[in-house]
């Protein structure tokens, strides 16, 4: 008996609400602060400072999300940054994430950028072995200082 070969993912910006909305069970694997209510107008917002979402759909259900945007600073020119990546728990190791992940390069070619950058978490070792499989490498350590609860003066 031999496995079936999945069926390749169709992958596209997600621009209607009603879209979005269905991203939202996907995305709450990543961001398990987000609730279903504020989902839509949370990507709403962040797409006036550029923020897009795309999916990966198999048989038109979302099997994967990626939310990015197209940057430049300084350090790197310009560059697509990758917020959110994620594949759905149970449907990883089917390269759903890999697709989805080629598709953000070849956008990254598109929009004439010099390089793709994303953070990931230091406790993500799964992650960080996938990026590293997908041709990426850890170039630097990267810094928070939480805001909330300092007063102004």
């Amino acid at each position: 008996m031999h496995s079936e070969t999945p069926a390749p993912p169709v992958i596209d910006l997600v621009i209607r609400d009603d879209i979005i909305a269905t991203c939202y069970e996907v995305m709450r694997e990543l961001r398990p602060h987000l609730t279903a209510d504020e989902f839509v107008a949370r990507v709403r917002q962040q797409a006036t400072a550029g923020y897009r979402l795309a999916a990966a759909f198999v048989d038109d259900e979302v099997v994967a999300v990626a939310g990015f945007r197209v940057c430049e600073n300084l350090a790197w020119g310009r560059f697509l940054y990758v917020d959110d990546l994620v594949t759905r728990s149970d449907r990883r190791s089917r390269g759903y994430g890999a697709a989805l992940l080629a598709w953000l390069k070849q956008q990254a070619v598109t929009e004439g950028c010099a390089q793709l950058h994303l953070d990931s978490g230091t406790w993500r070792t799964d992650a960080h072995r996938f990026y590293e499989r997908e041709g990426m490498r850890l170039s630097s350590f990267h810094f928070v200082w939480d805001v909330v609860g300092m007063s102004a003066s």
